[in-house]
């Protein structure tokens, strides 16, 4: 008969000495050679199992490992054949990182790209690199393709466990085969079941045209990557792509998806059909990087989040980038910050007067966050808002800053950055100070821009709403119109919302000429001294201590104590447990 007294405390002990994290549910791992890998929780694998419990298990009976004289034969034919198996093995392995001389010239010096394995040493920690499938592609039907063409494993970027996937250009110029497909695929899928952040090095020339019936039409073919992509962005899986070479058809649309995209400039490309195809179909003549380069997709089109100069700025860019995840169980309370380099007490003097007079954010961020120190996100495109990852008091926040006029690329830049931090749960810190007034449309091309603008803007709107994220709203010149409501103004229900003594909210600044503002209505029916009238009732209404006065913020701050009073916020504001 069992003992289901014994059998229900084996149990128990079992399932205590499986790792959890701090909300109960199991944390999955990684099993490897002599090592395990965590993948959601920080906590150490026998965190939670008492002394008692392991010293229980030394009740286990020993088994008996020797081996009996008549088992000598059949040990010595295992460790022979092993030792050809072993010796097979390392060949192929072999066979499988060998290139072609000519290839590898071409990808070094004609492309002045790195090799795979050097990208991927420049971007892990020192640490090892648990390769997948490393003989995936081998002795096909259609022929070896070496490694499949793509490198993929699990390595440590920044102290966070991640999933890489790398194509190798070296091997068919990158283009994607039916096994160069599946082996993403599965890389995806372990990605997904163990919830990893996902590295893509991006150098494709897209499919393998004379094998597309094997890697498009179906489910498990080439679109499945894409719908991957997307569906890790749905599950809260951070992605960041490097466009390190040549994105063509499918794979641009690999490199554009992530949330983070850095395009590394004069050898990184984004297009759904190169400069040849261009002059079949058009006659025209057009250079990559006219059709799809970094300068065009990090300035022009937004397509790409970060420009890079070289590969090794790329690689420290996605190292950044890491860093501003919040991944695994948060931490406590900081152990210690720096300062500002700058001295806070000089924000007085950066405090604008009005729009006119406001100098560059980055003034101001400069002599509030940690260190000075502020990883901007799409620094190229956008320009009139400011976004970007810093800490503040030792914690980790997003800030969105005005710097100009809200337009539809700032819009649409602010709206991808609030996202961001929504799905990594980090708060949001917006410096407000929208524009004044407008100048009306006074032909066709101004009117579609404005158009353009209240779409996007309308976007960010929506995203500031609906992002699940604490936010502190710090008025730090004006807080006018529909653009304050983008900025997380007092209606879109910020934690907190302060101001600067010099800020002024309205509708509109009455200290500027806005008789257009009324055209076609009151204005029309306005003397001179009427106008000025109301010029002044609204510069009255519109000041810090008026708005102050009726709760419509909390409270006024004085520009050198924005960092104490941040400081001095509730801690739930500033992160999440």
């Amino acid at each position: 008969m069992w003992n289901y007294n014994f059998l229900r405390t084996r149990l128990a002990l079992r399932d205590s000495c499986f790792p959890r994290c701090r909300d109960g549910s199991k944390c999955n791992l990684f099993l490897t050679r002599e090592k395990v890998l965590p993948t959601r929780c920080w906590q150490s694998v026998h965190s939670d199992v008492s002394k008692d419990q392991f010293r229980d298990s030394e009740t286990f009976p020993v088994l008996d490992g020797h081996l009996p004289r008549a088992y000598r034969s059949t040990v010595e034919a295992n460790l022979k054949n092993s030792e050809a198996c072993a010796k097979r093995y390392s060949e192929f392995l072999l066979a499988s990182r060998q290139r072609k001389e000519k290839d590898i010239f071409r990808h070094k010096n004609n492309n002045q790209k790195l090799l795979v394995h050097e990208r991927l040493k420049l971007i892990l920690d020192d640490e090892d690199f648990l390769e997948l499938s490393p003989l995936a592609g081998h002795d096909l039907p259609y022929g070896t393709v070496q490694n499949a063409g793509l490198i993929t494993g699990i390595g440590k970027i920044s102290g966070v466990w991640c999933m890489l996937i790398a194509n190798d250009a070296t091997v068919k110029g990158g283009s994607l085969y039916p096994i160069t497909v599946k082996k993403q695929l599965r890389a995806q899928e372990i990605a997904i079941k163990n919830h990893l952040v996902t590295v893509y090095l991006v150098d494709s020339g897209g499919a393998f045209l004379p094998l597309q019936a094997d890697s498009f039409p179906d489910e498990k073919h080439g679109g499945r990557m894409i719908y991957n992509i997307a569906l890790m962005s749905s599950m809260k899986i951070p992605q960041v792509a490097v466009v390190c070479g040549s994105c063509v058809a499918g794979a641009a649309y690999i490199s554009s998806l992530p949330e983070e995209c850095v395009i590394v400039n004069k050898i990184g490309s984004m297009f759904l059909a190169g400069p040849a195809l261009v002059k079949a179909a058009t006659k025209e003549d057009i250079s990559v990087e006219e059709l799809g380069g970094a300068f065009l997709h990090s300035r022009v089109s937004g397509g790409v989040d970060y420009f890079a100069s070289t590969e090794e700025e790329a690689y420290h860019q996605v190292k950044s980038s890491i860093r501003s995840l919040h991944t695994g169980c948060p931490p406590g309370e900081p152990l210690g910050y720096d300062d500002p380099l700058y001295s806070p007490e000089e924000l007085s003097g950066l405090a604008p007067q009005s729009f006119e007079s406001h100098l560059n954010v980055k003034l101001i961020l400069s002599r509030l966050t940690d260190g000075s120190r502020f990883h901007e996100f799409k620094a190229e495109y956008g320009t009139t808002l400011v976004t970007g990852f810093a800490h503040l008091g030792g914690h980790l926040i997003g800030i969105v800053a005005n710097n100009g006029e809200l337009t539809s690329q700032a819009s649409l830049k602010g709206s991808h950055f609030v996202q961001l931090c929504s799905d990594r749960n980090v708060p949001i810190l917006f410096l407000l100070n929208t524009v004044p007034l407008r100048q009306p449309a006074t032909n066709l091309s101004q009117a579609k821009d404005i158009a353009m603008r209240l779409r996007a803007q309308a976007s960010m709107m929506t995203t500031v709403a609906c992002a699940a994220v604490p936010k502190i709203t710090l008025v730090i010149g004006g807080c006018f119109g529909s653009e304050s409501y983008a900025m997380c103004g007092r209606c879109f229900d910020p934690e907190f919302l302060f101001l600067w003594p010099n800020a002024r909210v309205a509708l509109t600044d009455g200290r500027s000429s806005f008789a257009h503002f009324m055209e076609g209505d009151e204005a029309v029916y306005m003397s001179e001294f009427e106008l000025k009238e109301l010029e002044k009732h609204l510069t009255e209404e519109s000041t810090a201590f008026y708005s102050s006065a009726r709760l419509w913020d909390d409270g006024i701050i004085l520009p050198q104590d924005s960092r104490k009073q941040y400081e001095a916020t509730p801690s739930k504001t500033r992160r999440l447990f």
